[in-house]
């Protein structure tokens, strides 16, 4: 395939496979990149596009497993963004306020011994506020697996800290 053609067969699905691509990223930059990747990965096997019935639904597999991969590659990003979020209210007296501060920094440091799929789907939902719908599409998983790595991860750390109180209680 010639420069022309593939000018004329492939470019002009452009603005379509950013807003596939957009879907899948939810970031115009990423989005940007995504498509400029999978135009250079078409690019680079020009020669073999004519034996596709169709070069579009061809480019829009490559654009769907590309930004599949991306969110894979991003599955750690919420380890480390989702530390900085801080208790919503403040209770009024600063006893109140350093024992809450407390239990929260105390959660956290639970989540940390997670395994890593349970810390990534609590910090989801709990700290990102984020529905199981989106994060089933993030995490490229089922409803279902997401919503029993949930619970094992909020029993894991409600265990982990009845046992830090009871602890507490005991040695008192």
């Amino acid at each position: 395939m010639s420069i022309q053609e593939f000018n004329m067969r492939v470019l002009p699905i452009n603005e379509r496979l950013y807003h596939l691509a957009y879907r899948y990223l939810r970031s115009a930059a990423d989005a940007e990149d995504a498509v400029q990747d999978v135009f250079a990965k078409l690019w680079a096997i020009k020669d073999k596009l004519d034996g596709y019935k169709s070069i579009e639904a061809f480019a829009y597999t490559v654009t769907k497993n590309h930004c599949l991969d991306k969110l894979k590659a991003k599955r750690t990003y919420s380890i480390e963004d989702t530390l900085r979020v801080e208790p919503r209210q403040k209770t009024g007296t600063p006893l109140n306020e350093l024992e809450v501060s407390e239990r929260y920094k105390l959660v956290k440091e639970i989540i940390e011994t997670l395994p890593d799929q349970q810390k990534i789907i609590i910090k989801l939902r709990d700290f990102d506020e984020l529905s199981f719908d989106e994060m089933a599409e993030r995490l490229d998983m089922q409803v279902n697996a997401i919503r029993v790595n949930l619970s094992r991860a909020r029993k894991k750390v409600r265990e982990e800290i009845e046992k830090i109180y009871d602890y507490e209680v005991a040695a008192n």
